[in-house]
């Protein structure tokens, strides 16, 4: 398989890489034969792959102005992916110009392309590095640059710790990065769930999974909630995504049980 134009060098075009995936079923241009093969089994799968995937960016999105209406000036969207329309540093900036956002991913098709719509904004920058590595994060040149820790922030962990095992212990990871926020602070979260699927759908998710960069770890609503153990969940809570605070503008979501993923906003006090 040739390497696109676009495409980094060192990128692996023969297996498919979670945030492609994610870029291919929103129907995004930055992603490869693998990453459409996973994206079409997943739909196979579950006719709402698409739709869900589409939840969770609208969610992002209003999160994002949501955080901006409280103030926030600033964001570190780690497990950030390939940009796509409704960008962080999109919604941000147009409602509030000084804000000032980090992205963070460790794909090099998200990278190389963040860089490329980035460029001549000095407030926004991406960051080649990885959720498992928070201080790595935290002390990064390009993050010390444009975040103030002493001031409050908007931590965006969208769709992203569902790929971190439970081994890698994800509410350790989650803890020392809010643990380096000042109070006021939020905290943005968005996770995968199979709740109310069969086992059969499960293992088929899981089994496809396997063939990513990255291996699905759907949880559990108790599971995900854990995640803001220490900070005050904002209503409506931890929902289906499409639930969390819709707007008038949003698709209609017949069944938000389907749309694979809970969504919360939570602040630190």
């Amino acid at each position: 398989m040739e390497h696109e134009s676009w495409a980094p060098p060192e990128v692996d075009v023969e297996r498919a890489n979670v945030a492609r995936v994610y870029d291919a079923l929103l129907g995004g241009s930055h992603n490869f034969a693998a990453d459409r093969d996973v994206a079409s089994a997943l739909t196979a799968i579950e006719p709402t792959a698409r739709d869900a995937a589409r939840a969770n960016r609208a969610f992002l999105g209003r999160a994002v102005k949501f955080l901006v209406d409280a103030g926030i000036r600033q964001f570190l969207d780690i497990g950030s992916g390939v940009p796509t329309s409704g960008n962080v540093h999109e919604i941000a900036q147009s409602a509030a110009p000084e804000s000032r956002v980090v992205y963070v991913d460790t794909d090099p098709v998200a990278i190389a392309h963040s860089r490329s719509i980035l460029a001549g904004n000095d407030r926004a920058t991406i960051v080649h590095a990885d959720l498992r590595e928070p201080e790595l994060i935290l002390a990064h040149p390009d993050v010390t640059r444009l975040i103030d820790f002493d001031q409050p922030l908007g931590l965006l962990l969208v769709a992203v710790l569902h790929f971190i095992t439970d081994e890698e212990q994800p509410g350790d990871l989650v803890k020392r990065l809010t643990a380096a926020t000042v109070p006021g602070s939020y905290l943005a979260l968005s996770h995968g769930t199979l709740d109310g699927r069969s086992n059969q759908v499960v293992e088929a998710v899981e089994k496809l999974y396997s063939r990513a960069s990255a291996p699905g770890r759907p949880r559990d609503h108790a599971s995900v909630e854990t995640f803001f153990d220490g900070l005050e969940l904002l209503d409506p809570g931890l929902v289906y995504l499409p639930l969390w605070r819709p707007a008038e503008t949003d698709v209609p979501f017949e069944h938000p049980e389907h749309s694979w993923g809970y969504a919360g906003v939570a602040r630190k006090t």
